[in-house]
């Protein structure tokens, strides 16, 4: 049977098990099922269109917890500088502090800041331009990514980057070491939470989409005023794909009554006691809440495969496009589904 929200509640340990890591996810960037491909490059239309929403957006991104000149506040009082301002800012350049492996494909970054007491500027839901040109291309490649480390940690910024097959911005942070460089610009914004902005979040990932989804995880349960519940289901190709499950397990252990987690395996190990095969309409149609039941939100990030079977794709990065797929057919609306 499908697992249900526990009765009982238990001990609001806040955000320590998720702090264990500070890992990082990729985000943004596609993976097949069956078969771990990168997906086509963006389009020059679309890197002038995220250079633009990173300038006409940069006034927005402001913080909760800022002093009266606009600067961040970091645990300990102190004004700290945000690294990315956005707006005409340009490219910052950082350095490489330490690469740590995680999987057969998965490595974790680790950027230094500036200045060991800067932070990132980033705000929940924000993402990253890198840029990255090789000796024989013709022109840069750039790619969004979602760092996971917390928006106020200084001096540094986490991503965890899993390498794809012909993938030349995944394959270059594969090849870099300690000390080289890599180009950011940002922050890019997609979709801006406060606290108890909805009742129950859905977050719908495939493979690295799960960054975003992180990034909203970490801010409601951080956050001792926020008391969304939030049900997320994860597909992967195997067992040893799945990012961050650890810590999604210590989100349930911790917050029975808020959070659960349902994954869904193409290649299951033996013993899986979990779903196998694709995200599909009998598992969304158990555990999703009713389309008008409550204050809902739907989040969706995967790759393209996944966002046509689901919720239909974006017209563009800065155009969702309509609603379509499986949550249409349940009866839910384009306003209660955002597409990363």
């Amino acid at each position: 049977g499908v697992r249900r929200y526990a009765t009982d509640g238990a001990p609001q340990s806040r955000w320590a098990p998720l702090r264990r890591y500070g890992l990082g996810a990729l985000g943004f960037s596609f993976v097949t099922f069956g078969v771990l491909r990168y997906m086509s490059e963006l389009s020059e239309e679309d890197i002038d269109k995220a250079n633009a929403r990173v300038k006409a957006n940069s006034e927005k991104l402001t913080s909760d917890s800022t002093s009266s000149d606009g600067s961040a506040i970091a645990n300990d009082g102190k004004p700290a500088n945000k690294t990315f301002k956005g707006g005409d800012q340009g490219w910052v350049d950082l350095k490489l502090e330490s690469v740590e492996e995680i999987n057969h494909n998965t490595k974790k970054f680790r950027f230094a800041l500036p200045d060991k007491d800067d932070v990132s500027g980033l705000q929940i839901a924000s993402a990253l331009l890198t840029k990255y040109k090789g000796p024989e291309m013709e022109k840069p490649v750039i790619r969004p990514y979602t760092p996971i480390s917390d928006e106020d940690a200084r001096g540094h910024i986490d991503f965890l980057i899993k390498r794809y097959p012909n993938g030349p911005m995944s394959e270059h942070f594969h090849s870099m070491d300690p000390l080289q460089r890599l180009d950011f610009k940002g922050p890019i914004p997609k979709y801006p939470w406060s606290p108890n902005k909805h009742d129950h979040i859905c977050l719908i990932s495939g493979g690295t989409g799960i960054t975003p989804m992180y990034q909203l995880c970490r801010a409601i349960f951080s956050n001792p005023a926020d008391k969304t519940k939030v049900t997320l289901v994860f597909g992967n190709v195997k067992e040893e794909d799945i990012l961050l499950k650890r810590e999604f397990e210590d989100l349930e252990n911790t917050y029975p009554q808020r959070f659960r987690a349902f994954y869904m395996l193409d290649q299951p190990p033996e013993g899986w006691m979990q779903g196998t095969g694709y995200i599909n309409l009998d598992l969304l149609k158990k555990v999703l809440p009713e389309p008008k039941v409550e204050n809902i939100k739907i989040f969706v990030c995967g790759p393209p495969g996944m966002y046509k079977a689901i919720s239909g794709p974006k017209k563009s990065p800065s155009d969702q496009g309509d609603l379509g797929g499986i949550l249409k057919e349940l009866g839910y609306t384009k306003d209660q589904v955002y597409k990363f």
